[in-house]
């Protein structure tokens, strides 16, 4: 999608800034991690398979992707932001004909980062942002059964389960957010709103 492309979602521990060419390298390296193919159901691509899908998730109307930044290191101007990056998280509208119904999809590639709450609160950023800014109102997640993890941490934001696949080995959970009440719980974070050019030129 393009009308996140200029924009930066500051957290407590992330940045998340858009998914742009300068990401590519790095994400391809992520992607040839077995671990990372099977956790994401992903087949290996070539470097250029991977610059051409960056252009495609960049111009296609049902794909919003933010890339994870670790927000201590994006704070020191001499580390490049490609050495800043943790992963990446995905908002894909699946139902043309229901524009309020997204699935979501995170990925923490950095072994070092995961177990330490970096899950949770790019994930309620990104429920935040859907929320506010696109107009999800029922939000799904299909994930490995054997992502435990993952799992624990969607039901925590008030996912429940759908149904499971055994043949595909996943889960599919949802949550309707309701006008009302559960934005207060959805945007209970530190959430700040920047332009993204502004600030990646500022950090020179």
């Amino acid at each position: 999608m393009r009308i996140n492309e200029n924009t930066l979602l500051e957290g407590k521990k992330i940045v998340l800034v858009p998914y742009n060419s300068n990401h590519v390298p790095r994400y391809h390296e992520w992607m040839g991690s077995e671990e990372l193919q099977k956790l994401t159901a992903s087949e290996p691509l070539s470097l250029e398979q991977e610059f051409e899908m960056q252009r495609s998730w960049r111009e296609d109307d049902d794909k919003c992707t933010f890339i994870i930044l670790d927000k201590k290191k994006w704070n020191e101007p001499s580390v490049p932001e490609e050495q800043c990056m943790v992963g990446d998280v995905n908002i894909y509208l699946t139902d043309p004909s229901d524009q309020s119904l997204a699935e979501v999809e995170i990925m923490i590639a950095e072994p070092s980062y995961r177990g330490r709450g970096i899950g949770k609160e790019v994930t309620q950023i990104m429920l935040c942002y859907a929320f506010t800014r696109l107009g999800i109102r029922k939000f799904e997640a299909k994930i490995g059964l054997d992502n435990t993890v993952s799992i624990a941490v969607f039901k925590k934001l008030g996912f429940g389960e759908l149904s499971v696949s055994e043949a595909f080995r996943e889960v599919t959970l949802g949550m309707n957010v309701d006008e009302a009440a559960n934005p207060l719980l959805l945007c209970n974070t530190d959430l700040q709103e920047h332009e993204y050019r502004k600030a990646r030129d500022s950090r020179h």
